[in-house]
């Protein structure tokens, strides 16, 4: 299995959903899987924004899990 983190990534999203965005718990073995999740779930709906939502991926507090076994997925979403 691999290493799996869990991420922390500030990431906007706009009007009607939200005012500001907020912050996405995101279990993924890496930066492009975290990515992935992300803009697959959004949809495709903020293309414009995916440039600074890799960079906040970047940015992002990741945490090492000590269970490999954990499904890639996003955990929690708490958007303003």
């Amino acid at each position: 299995m691999a290493q799996k983190f869990l991420y922390v990534v500030n990431h906007f999203v706009s009007w009607p959903q939200s005012e500001y965005g907020g912050i996405w718990n995101v279990i993924a073995k890496n930066d492009n899987e975290c990515f992935n999740l992300i803009s697959n779930y959004d949809k495709d709906q903020h293309v414009s924004l995916y440039g600074k939502l890799r960079e906040n991926i970047t940015n992002s507090p990741k945490f090492e899990l000590k269970d490999e076994t954990q499904e890639s997925k996003i955990v929690d979403i708490f958007i303003t």
